[in-house]
């Protein structure tokens, strides 16, 4: 019981600190004069991946790379089939043509170039100076094109979420201080978690690749799964797909190539046997769906969160959980 609720508070700590960061990073920036499209792509976009960020780095620091890695590619298949499945179940979920006609050929060639990292056995450090190099140069060229035509819903829709993240009063020393302490509070979530979920892992007599792949990766998906959920609840799932796509690309690119090159990341081998696939699976499903009647229904929905509960069971059962 200790181990679990060890885990659980990790998780709770890291919304939490993640949430603080990026509101008071959001509204310093916002009081300062920074354009809601910037904040949006930059500060809110990376700063609700810091969960996944901060884990990964303590993990790989810790010797973990199944937790480092798993993480990553677990909350990449999550956001894919079952955030995304949960939010057409609830509501229709709309696509903006010219955003994910931009945007999900990206999300396949990073997915792609992902694949071919892993495979090579390491991430190292020339691979994730590579890695972030790209995320820079996709902001810049999103940032310029949503700047030429600022009546867009995916420009609105970025503008919007910065507007609800940097609403915080006062001044914006204020707001910087909350979020350095979301910070502190994020790096004590993932000790929590990244200690927990390796004593589990052991506990149980399982890699840390699997529960990397699973606890820790619905744990870190946790903001995008409430927001995508409250947004259906709204009637507004055309929010939920652009907030899943940023969100992939910035795990492939930003959390896996900052940790590379921090503390090279060896792959897991049993990763490459069935996971890393899985993963290309899930982006390609979630593409087709979302250009298939540019929207994705209940149908999909359902297809989507039932190839994650069988992608979920076969890890269990391979693991021997399920007996």
């Amino acid at each position: 019981m200790d181990l679990w609720i060890s885990i659980g508070v990790g998780l709770a700590l890291l919304v939490a600190g993640g949430e603080l960061l990026v509101r008071g990073a959001s509204s310093a920036a916002r009081k300062l004069g920074v354009s809601p499209l910037l904040i949006g792509l930059t500060l809110v976009g990376f700063g609700t991946s810091t969960p996944e960020l901060v884990t990964s780095l303590q993990a790989a620091l810790a010797g973990s790379p199944g937790i480092a890695v798993g993480s990553v590619v677990g909350s990449n298949i999550s956001n894919a089939l079952l955030i995304l499945g949960l939010t057409a179940l609830i509501a229709t979920v709309g696509v903006d043509q010219k955003a994910f006609l931009r945007d999900g050929p990206v999300l396949a060639l990073v997915t792609a170039g992902a694949l071919w990292a892993l495979h090579q056995g390491t991430l190292t450090r020339t691979m994730g100076m590579a890695a972030v190099g790209v995320l820079i140069v996709y902001i810049v060229v999103v940032w310029l094109l949503e700047r030429q035509r600022p009546d867009n819903a995916e420009g609105e829709r970025i503008e919007d979420e910065a507007a609800m993240k940097s609403g915080l009063g006062g001044s914006p020393w204020l707001a910087l201080l909350l979020a350095v302490v979301g910070i502190g509070v994020t790096i004590v979530g993932a000790r929590f978690l990244v200690d927990g979920s390796i004593t589990l892992a052991r506990s149980l007599g399982v890699s840390d690749t699997l529960v990397g792949l699973t606890v820790v990766a619905v744990g870190t998906s946790a903001p995008e799964l409430a927001t995508s959920v409250i947004a259906a609840l709204r009637k507004q799932g055309d929010v939920a797909l652009g907030n899943i796509v940023g969100s992939n690309l910035y795990n492939l690119l930003g959390i896996l190539g900052v940790t590379a090159i921090v503390s090279p990341v060896p792959v897991p081998p049993e990763m490459l046997d069935l996971d890393v696939w899985v993963l290309a699976g899930a982006t390609m499903a979630m593409i087709i769906f979302a250009l298939r009647g540019l929207r994705v229904g209940r149908l999909e929905g359902f297809l989507l969160v039932a190839g994650w509960c069988s992608y979920t069971a076969w890890l269990a059962w391979k693991a021997g959980v399920l007996g």
